[in-house]
């Protein structure tokens, strides 16, 4: 019994001491690629965009997170921090 008591589900959340596990490199900083924990963004398209964005992604021989990445960092650029 205790063995299962051990064990925990697929759905089960992580203990705190697991939750605040982080490496040692770990950035806080907001630069491009800076963070290994990235921040989510969902946006809404078609089923025909979401087509032509992953051929597009094929085609360049990367993932679709990476062309979008690089996309917003051209369309996005650094300026710094307002002053």
């Amino acid at each position: 019994m205790s063995e299962d008591a051990n064990k925990r589900g697929l759905t089960d959340r992580p203990d705190a001491d697991e939750r605040a596990i982080k490496p040692n490199n770990a950035s806080t900083s907001c630069g491009d690629n800076a963070s290994p924990f990235p921040a989510r963004l969902t946006i809404d398209v078609t089923l025909m965009q979401r087509s032509r964005i992953k051929l597009a992604a094929f085609r360049r021989g990367i993932t679709v997170g990476d062309m979008l990445r690089a996309l917003l960092a051209r369309e996005f650029p650094d300026i710094g921090e307002p002053s």
